[in-house]
């Protein structure tokens, strides 16, 4: 995980937009730099190399495409968000060809630029190649970090059936919902693999804008189109000889999964713009959370592609279907973050302990990794009691307490009124609507992905509406 004397910086000629963003990066734990322009940020590189940066676009002098080219000339492995205002297809494409992280469009929703942090600096420390193993980019290393954990029978399973299918030149895609870890399957594949020596090269083609997909996987030329001025190496290239891991393969556009099916079928094509036939050796391991099957019976997927992906397929369980796997998990994460932070370990009490393995994780892994960070960061005692959950988006939110199904809330309800009123306390309705809303509000953006538009309008309430329960948090 994050370094604990990593610096994330923060370059934008917007002093408005620095602070705001620097201040939610510092409440989130991290600590942060802010520079006005690129040559500021240039100058102060050599003495103390950051862990992320955030840069605009647009900024007098060198703008921030120059300093991304210079940072990546000087420091390959840095990750860079470009954030801009004008998400045109120059912008994006010169971010993503000079090897950007993320492009984050603005105005953007504050707590999602944190959560960018939170997923960049992980994968910085994850991508960091096992001793002995320079330059693969495999995830895992002496402390476990990246590896996958279980001893729930459908993770035994799984094990062993990535212990006999990494030795075989195989197409796996890999099924299950989001958060549960499809790409450390892929991850522990090519490891274990004769390819572990060579590339492992991750492509979420879901979050790669459609017209520039296809230049990211297959390259193109200079000249190919507007602002490509030089040749530009694809992820099929980059991983030759190794592992090209595809996630969310089901967004890919009908188009290029044409394009995917060739090279699956022959190991070859050709670069945007290009003449010049490409022949690769690549093992393809897809990912998808989507019903595929489903998808193609609606035409929005091919049925040749799906039968080359689905050699093999790999499904990964729901936590809510491995219970039994969140304590082993839970002290992992706990003892990560503890040694990234600098503090002292965590460890849950067994009432702690059974309200998280009473939860639905719907976010699965994924929500318990990030929940034990915050934890490890917030919670103020070394023993971490069940009274610490609630206040930090776990089962303990209006009504999770409760000992029967989620039907019977309204019965905890009554019961915690009862106990309150019991105390003497007063103000019970401001309470416990506040209560309420947080609950509903923190269930419907674990449905929509963190996206305020969508929670609001699941909840039937405005956007404005929630964004001002939620402190407004949103910068210009």
């Amino acid at each position: 995980m994050a370094d604990p004397a990593a610096l994330v910086w923060v370059v934008d000629d917007d002093r408005a937009v620095r602070f705001v963003l620097a201040t939610a990066l510092r409440e989130a734990g991290h600590r942060v730099r802010e520079f006005a322009s690129a040559a500021d940020a240039l100058a102060a590189l050599p003495g103390d190399v950051p862990a992320l940066i955030y840069t605009d676009v647009r900024m007098p002098g060198d703008d921030g495409l120059a300093l991304l080219r210079k940072l990546k000339a000087a420091h390959p492995q840095l990750p860079v968000i470009v954030m801009s205002a004008y998400t045109d297809i120059a912008s994006t494409a010169g971010a993503f060809r000079g090897g950007a992280w993320e492009f984050l469009s603005k105005p953007f929703d504050l707590d999602h630029a944190v959560a960018l942090a939170e997923r960049a600096l992980p994968t910085r420390f994850a991508m960091m190649p096992a001793q002995g193993r320079a330059g693969t980019g495999d995830s895992a290393d002496a402390a476990g970090i990246g590896v996958l954990v279980g001893e729930a029978p459908a993770m035994r399973a799984l094990f062993r059936s990535i212990g006999r299918l990494a030795q075989a030149p195989l197409s796996v895609l890999v099924t299950g919902e989001t958060g549960t870890g499809k790409e450390l399957v892929a991850r522990a594949l090519h490891r274990e693999s004769p390819r572990a020596d060579k590339p492992f090269v991750a492509l979420n083609t879901a979050a790669i804008p459609a017209e520039l997909l296809e230049s990211e996987l297959f390259g193109h030329e200079a000249g190919a189109f507007t602002g490509a001025t030089k040749r530009h190496v694809g992820r099929f290239e980059q991983a030759h000889g190794g592992t090209l891991f595809l996630d969310e393969v089901g967004d890919m556009p009908l188009p290029l999964q044409v394009r995917l099916l060739r090279v699956l079928a022959e190991g070859e094509f050709f670069r945007v713009g290009g003449r010049e036939l490409i022949r690769v050796d690549v093992r393809v391991i897809a990912a998808t959370h989507q019903p595929l099957q489903r998808l193609v019976d609606e035409g929005r997927f091919r049925a040749d592609l799906l039968h080359r992906l689905d050699v093999v397929r790999l499904e990964l369980p729901p936590l809510r279907e491995r219970r039994e796997d969140v304590p082993q998990l839970a002290a992992r994460f706990l003892a990560s973050a503890a040694a990234a932070l600098g503090n002292a370990p965590k460890r849950l009490s067994g009432a702690a302990l059974a309200r998280l393995q009473a939860h639905d994780w719907p976010g699965n892994v994924r929500e318990l990794e990030n929940l034990c960070w915050r934890l490890a960061a917030l919670a103020p005692d070394e023993r971490i009691e069940a009274d610490d959950l609630a206040p930090l988006g776990t089962p303990g939110q209006a009504g999770a307490a409760a000992t029967g199904a989620p039907e019977d809330w309204d019965a905890a309800l009554a019961a915690w009124a009862r106990a309150r009123l019991a105390e003497g306390a007063g103000d019970l309705h401001a309470q416990a609507r506040e209560r309420m809303e947080q609950a509903l509000f923190e269930a419907a953006l674990e449905r929509s992905g963190g996206r305020r538009g969508e929670a609001a309008a699941l909840l039937g309430v405005g956007r404005n509406t929630l964004t001002r329960k939620l402190g407004s948090r949103r910068v210009p």
